[in-house]
């Protein structure tokens, strides 16, 4: 074996080694189900000094003209792509100023402390007996959209608004200027500018050219919905706690009989079978449930990222999280929303088949914008109405009505443009932060830019959940990427465009999961976000599609989706042929084992079913 093979799959061993060990304490103590903060920081930080080794740069670019020297063979294309992989990882990642080094094992420090003091607050809102509850952020976002009562959603609004104050007055100001020093000490002008090239390998002035256009577009029917909206439910209904509710809060409690929560793994394990997903062999772990100390936003991360070693297939190992409540409406679409949106991360994740793990990890060089896709678009498919007419049923087996689709449709259309700017609103204002000086970086400035920027791009004086309130912004992997979410979102309606019209559907479609793997998942990061898009549907990144969408009259979405229940009608009746989705599948809460498919996919979902009635006493809502 030759040097230069020793040298790679030393590299492959040791990420893994140190990738696990990180993973695995990121899990327990996101879960709540350990306090090793100290241990998760270690354990990060040697993560960080592994990637940011600047002498492998070197050290493999010497390999690769090695190998460039000997005789052509297959094993020699391989150990390139291999390298390659690694250089273009260590490239975007390396830090080889020792103050950046310090800067940045401090950043890990300040997260770690930040993230453990922000588990010891409690939310709370008054409920509708004049109680004060303590809650999740979750259950606070539940209340804004479902809750009759203005006195609960007043209250759960002031959570957030006390969060946001929490988040000002307790590390955030101070781990800004920390991430700008340490970016700038790289030579970015801030970390937000660090941040978008290296995880989008485009500049902040590119991408606000993409994100000036989109608001551009859609600008005219946001503020025509506002209008809209206000000549019919009345002034009050622009109010950040009213604003949900009024939007869909009537429609979200009609669909609940039709997502109860205890179908949710049933559904989405079937509804993957059906589109041909496989996971080729992944250990996937999920804990689901909202518990106190637990990290309140969905994720996926796998410990054990998969690839080819030296021919021998190694399976990912993945984890994914969600914060239902399932005795809260709307828990159930949130659930399988959840497990779509996660699961399609899992599919990509478990789908890599390269020969080295820096191609299938899922930080960058990985595009956000290209993880994201695989996700947002499963997640897209719930809305479909052939794919509600198929799955979301009552207890009486009844699928979701037409009539009950159309006032859908009458309530969300209006304001797709408004959600997709509910992302817009993130890189805006974190430009603005990481722009300001040191001086200009208080609390009272912040909450104000918050405010204003809200007002801009959502045309209402502060959002449902203000911006300072999202958890992204305290995590240096997601500060300052939000944006991915909406750069992918134009993917998936640019993907789902062209799978519409090479086969007129989506829902149940076999061809979908192996075009999938082959054009987006099996390539992992070896190449680009726009490439990807190319091989699959022949055209560059364009988010036309995206806009288009916004801009559609009720009318005209509500014609397309008659078009859809029309072309569901007439199509045979689904077989349901795949009999496994090639994975095993453990379901956890904390530490508790909920249910597994070791014996069938079956056992899984009743085990699950039985749990969830057990616990939460569930009964009367479609269960």
């Amino acid at each position: 074996m030759s040097a230069t093979q020793l040298y790679f799959d030393h590299l492959n061993k040791n990420y893994l080694t140190i990738h696990k060990t990180k993973e695995d304490l990121f899990w327990k103590t996101y879960m709540g189900t350990s306090d090793d903060h100290k241990g998760f920081a270690e354990a990060e930080n040697a993560f960080k000094d592994f990637i940011s080794n600047a002498d492998r740069i070197q050290e493999i670019k010497k390999h690769i003209e090695t190998v460039k020297s000997e005789p052509e063979s297959n094993n020699k294309q391989l150990l390139l792509k291999g390298l390659k992989g690694w250089l273009s990882l260590f490239k975007c990642n390396a830090v080889e100023d020792q103050s950046a080094k310090e800067a940045l094992s401090a950043l890990i420090k300040m997260e770690a402390d930040l993230f453990a003091k922000r588990q010891s607050l409690t939310l709370n809102y008054i409920n509708d007996e004049n109680q004060t509850m303590e809650a999740s952020t979750l259950v606070l976002r539940s209340n804004l959209a479902t809750s009759k009562s203005e006195v609960v959603r007043k209250s759960s609004h002031d959570g957030f608004l006390t969060l946001e104050k929490w988040v000002v007055n307790n590390g955030y100001i101070d781990l800004v200027k920390q991430r700008n020093r340490f970016a700038q000490s790289l030579g970015y002008e801030n970390f937000f500018d660090y941040s978008v090239q290296k995880n989008e390998a485009m500049t902040p002035k590119e991408l606000f050219t993409i994100l000036d256009d989109f608001e551009e577009r859609t600008r005219d029917v946001l503020n025509s919905s506002l209008k809209s909206l206000a000549r019919k439910k009345g002034e009050t209904a622009l109010k950040a706690h009213n604003f949900r509710f009024f939007v869909g809060g009537d429609v979200e409690q009609q669909l609940d009989a039709y997502f109860p929560f205890t179908k949710s793994i049933e559904r989405w394990v079937r509804s993957f079978k059906q589109l041909g997903i496989q996971f080729r062999d992944a250990s996937l772990t999920l804990d689901l449930m909202d518990r106190k100390g637990k990290y309140e936003n969905g994720f996926m991360h796998g410990p054990v990222p998969c690839f080819y070693n030296n021919g021998e297939w190694q399976a990912a190992e993945i984890n994914f999280t969600s914060n239902a409540n399932p005795d809260k409406i709307g828990s159930g679409r949130e659930a399988i929303a959840t497990l779509f949106h996660e699961g399609g991360h899992a599919a990509h994740c478990a789908n890599v088949t390269q020969n080295a793990p820096c191609f299938s990890q899922e930080f960058a060089p990985t595009s956000m914008a290209y993880a994201e896709t695989q996700s947002m678009f499963c997640d897209s498919l719930l809305d479909d109405a052939d794919w509600m007419k198929t799955y979301a049923k009552n207890e009486k087996g009844e699928a979701v009505p037409d009539s009950l689709i159309k006032k859908m449709i009458e309530a969300k259309q209006p304001f797709f443009a408004y959600e997709e700017r509910m992302i817009l609103v993130v890189p805006y204002f974190e430009w603005a932060v990481y722009s300001l000086n040191d001086r200009d970086l208080t609390a009272a400035k912040l909450i104000s830019l918050a405010r204003e920027t809200e007002q801009r791009i959502l045309g209402i004086p502060c959002s449902p959940r203000p911006i300072l309130a999202i958890p992204h912004l305290l995590s240096q992997e997601s500060a300052c990427s939000y944006q991915g979410y909406l750069l992918a979102h134009m993917a998936v309606y640019q993907t789902r465009a062209w799978f519409l019209e090479k086969f007129g559907y989506l829902t149940d479609n076999p061809e979908l999961g192996p075009l999938l793997a082959k054009h987006y998942w099996h390539p992992g990061n070896s190449i680009s976000h726009d490439q990807s898009l190319k091989n699959l549907t022949g055209e560059g990144f364009s988010a036309q599609y995206l806009a288009d969408i916004c801009n559609l009259s009720i009318n005209d979405a509500w014609e397309s989706t008659e078009e859809t229940i029309t072309k569901y009608k007439q199509r045979p009746a689904v077989i349901e042929t795949a009999s496994s989705l090639n994975a095993k599948i453990r379901v956890v809460h904390g530490e508790e084992m909920i249910a597994n498919n070791d014996q069938s996919d079956q056992n899984l979902i009743q085990q699950f079913e039985t749990w969830v009635k057990d616990q939460y006493k569930i009964q009367n809502r479609g269960e």
